[in-house]
């Protein structure tokens, strides 16, 4: 385990470029490293903040006055010994880059992940957010996640069933406050198909692209290939040189709304099943690009542009990504957002909810 550092600029450890100083930086390589990481911060009285590919996190311009642990762990291993879980269990430390993850499965042939290609971040990430692109989430594969609990300071491993799972939502995000986690991600067990074909493509959008019908399957190549293709297209893909990609990916939810809610919109808005009775997902991008808010807003001489001056924007590539443009603070970001957020509100009664984590600051 590396020797704290002061002042280290939160801006270096996420995709938004933004952030201010941390008090204290400790970088965690193992499972070790990280549980004794922890254990001194809270020995210490210390505010406690996770971060690892940082790509769900939106940090505020005073930073964070206390500790911040790094978790670099890497590599996973695979178990295919067990032949009545039907496929390969793949145990994933926490600090593992998720979509070199994810193309080891595709090129060896392990089904249930290939349609969340691309998504920046670590693994240890996923389980806490569900996350999930295209009609597939890690709920769908993820078999247990192994956690250091602070408050029993002491190794808790949940089952699927135990992490309660919803939209973008589980109990390890619903006991996290201000990026500080009652439990701690150490790694996470995935049960994989075998085989060269997807799991059934439920999304529309990747079926077309696919040439497939909705349900149907293809080779999990061709899928991790579109997948990749449609999340460039977005500015969804991690390139260093595009603003559009200065982003935490999707930075509002698609909200859940009551069916009395979603028939007072236009015919034409998307709605998605969810499972519950009585509920629709309505899709985020739609209400914000009917709301008046198009690619690219805050770049021209708009509300946008008059509160961050061009800073930060919605992407030229997608309407859901809230962007960087280059100097931008989490101040400029958030006033772009308010805006949006307010701006759907007041078209349609619906109010946007946040994505990433944010820490000091908020919406």
């Amino acid at each position: 385990m590396s020797a704290p550092a002061t002042q280290v600029n939160l801006a270096d450890l996420t995709t938004t470029r933004v952030g201010g100083p941390a008090r204290s930086l400790v970088e965690a390589a193992t499972e070790q490293e990280i549980v004794e990481a922890v254990r001194a911060a809270d020995a210490a009285g210390d505010p406690l903040l996770i971060v690892s590919g940082g790509s769900n996190l939106l940090v505020g311009d005073e930073g964070f006055d206390g500790t911040v642990v790094h978790i670099v762990s890497k590599g996973f291993t695979v178990d295919d010994d067990d032949a009545t879980c039907g496929g390969v269990m793949v145990k994933v430390q926490a600090g593992q880059d998720w979509d070199e993850l994810v193309r080891y499965t595709v090129l060896h042939a392990f089904s249930g992940l290939e349609a969340l290609s691309g998504i920046p971040g670590s693994t240890g990430a996923t389980p806490v957010q569900n996350v999930g692109a295209y009609g597939s989430d890690v709920s769908q594969t993820i078999a247990t996640v192994r956690t250091y609990d602070r408050e029993t300071d002491s190794i808790k491993s949940f089952t699927n069933f135990e992490l309660k799972f919803g939209y973008r939502d589980s109990l390890l995000k619903r006991s996290t406050v201000n990026g500080s986690p009652r439990y701690v991600v150490l790694s996470v067990e995935f049960q994989l198909g075998l085989g060269r074909m997807s799991k059934p493509v439920k999304y529309a959008e990747l079926a077309r692209a696919l040439g497939i019908e909705v349900g149907a399957r293809a080779y999990a190549n061709d899928v991790r290939r579109e997948v990749l293709k449609l999340r460039a297209g977005k500015g969804m893909v991690l390139d260093a040189p595009d603003p559009d990609t200065w982003s935490t990916g999707s930075f509002f939810t698609n909200p859940i709304v009551p069916q009395e809610v979603a028939d007072r919109l236009p015919e034409d808005a998307p709605r998605y099943a969810t499972g519950a009775a009585g509920d629709v997902k309505l899709s985020a991008a739609w209400l914000i690009e009917h709301a008046g808010f198009s690619k690219g807003f805050g770049l021209g001489d708009d509300e946008g542009h008059a509160v961050a001056e061009g800073r930060a924007s919605l992407s030229t590539k997608h309407t859901l990504a809230l962007t960087n443009r280059g100097g931008a603070s989490a101040s400029d970001l958030l006033a772009v957002a308010r805006l949006v957020r307010d701006g759907v509100e007041q078209s349609f009664g619906i109010r946007l909810e946040p994505e990433p984590l944010l820490v000091n600051c908020s919406l």
